[in-house]
């Protein structure tokens, strides 16, 4: 199989699966509190805040642990991080399964974020090793897309469990399930063709700043931090937690309808993740305007649904959670500019740092309406009413002027840094 071009090899892919699975698993880690909301509210008494601090822990840590991971990667390879950050989130869903305080709760969420930091960052990399390299942006999309059928797994599944175990025993099997591919990964992936580990260099702290400030320094880190931060965060934050509430108590939807919605989010996810990878292909020229694109569609949706009067209808919610879950697989465009921009050596690295802008922008949002909710509810408590929904869901519009902003100035350094470089690998953005 040549790197340059071919189909992948039957291993590549088994490997490439079997990794697959623990970014899926990884995902419905992340977003089983999206339909657990109301619920985790009464099992321990907690506020719109506190309930907001779960995820926003989650986030943080996640965003925090990039860079690090990124790092790790670079250095130990990465089968032995995948398998680390796969064996401390099942022990973090068995903790978070059995909590009974709030703080046990809050703390086990804090290392499902940091299991879950060390997951996609490994199967882009064993992508980038194990696959030709003309398949990279395709198998990437479709990545990001197969690994968002997790959140599937936590709406409506997740609500039945929920339902139908209670608590603890839906949180144990998911952390069961964990334990179990945990295994399987053990035995089927490898860090390269022929090599089961791959080391790198060990660098002072000195070298290791030097590497990540070239890594951000080059201006298609830059622009792919920026489209990262200005697409994802309006999904991320319905699925993770926010959605089941807003369309419950400020949309007034059954709870069926909300499952239905937040499950829609992510059929568009998985639909529209291989057909921006094959565009991407197709006009690598153009990636920064498709992300401009994707995220003007989002904000004026999102518009349409908050200025009409009284409930959106269900048809309106429906295009909404259509054109939100598409930001999903946009925010991936982000990695392909990062990937040619910056040498194999700091691949990890500079994806690490460009994974960090969506999730810290998710994390001010989330932080956001949290705060708004409990500002605009009369009386406290998790009785939201429509219209504290609406002042909390504006909190996006600051996000967006910010990220697009950036994303137009850095796509204009971006493209006269690839024109000097005589477009070398024949694509910017």
């Amino acid at each position: 199989m040549s790197r340059h071009s071919g189909r992948p090899s039957s291993r590549a892919v088994l490997v490439w699966a079997v990794a697959l699975s623990l970014y899926l698993l990884a995902v419905f880690h992340r977003s089983s509190l999206a339909v657990a909301g109301l619920v985790a509210t009464e099992r321990f008494d907690i506020s719109a805040s506190q309930l907001a601090s779960f995820t926003m822990l989650q986030l943080l840590v996640y965003a925090a642990m990039q860079v690090p991971v990124g790092l790790l990667v670079d250095r130990y390879g990465p089968r032995s991080v995948l398998l680390s950050g796969a064996v401390l989130l099942a022990a973090a869903q068995t903790a978070f399964a059995f909590a009974d305080t709030y703080a046990l709760a809050l703390l086990a969420r804090f290392f499902v974020g940091m299991g879950d930091a060390m997951t996609f960052i490994c199967v882009l990399r064993l992508l980038a090793t194990w696959f030709p390299v003309r398949r990279v942006p395709f198998f990437s999309q479709l990545t990001g897309t197969i690994g968002q059928t997790g959140a599937i797994a936590a709406a409506i599944p997740m609500t039945w469990a929920l339902g139908r175990w209670g608590w603890t025993t839906a949180y144990l099997v998911t952390a069961v399930v964990g334990a179990v591919l945990t295994l399987v990964a053990l035995a089927v992936v490898a860090d390269a063709p022929g090599r089961r580990h791959t080391r790198g260099e060990l660098m002072s702290p000195a070298r290791v700043v030097a590497s990540l400030r070239a890594s951000w320094s080059h201006p298609g880190t830059r622009l792919g931090f920026w489209m990262h931060f200005s697409t994802q965060f309006s999904s991320t934050t319905l699925t993770l937690l926010w959605g089941y509430p807003f369309f419950v108590r400020g949309e007034g939807r059954t709870p069926g309808e909300a499952g239905l919605l937040l499950t829609l989010i992510v059929v568009a996810v998985i639909v529209s993740g291989p057909v921006l990878g094959w565009l991407i292909g197709l006009h690598p020229w153009h990636r920064s305007s498709m992300v401009l694109g994707i995220v003007a569609t989002i904000v004026a949706t999102w518009t349409l649904v908050l200025v009409w009067p009284g409930p959106a209808p269900l048809a309106l919610l429906v295009v909404l959670a259509l054109v939100v879950g598409v930001g999903g697989p946009a925010s991936m465009i982000g990695f392909d500019v990062g990937r040619t921009a910056n040498p194999p050596e700091r691949l990890a690295s500079s994806t690490g740092i460009i994974n960090v802008g969506g999730f810290s922008a998710s994390l001010v949002l989330v932080v956001a309406i949290g705060l708004v909710l409990d500002w605009r509810t009369p009386g406290g408590g998790t009785d939201y009413t429509p219209e504290a929904f609406q002042w909390a869901m504006s909190t996006q519009y600051v996000i967006w002027t910010i990220g697009l902003v950036q994303v137009y100035r850095y796509r204009l350094r971006a493209r006269r840094t690839f024109d000097r470089a005589a477009l070398e690998a024949g694509s910017a953005p």
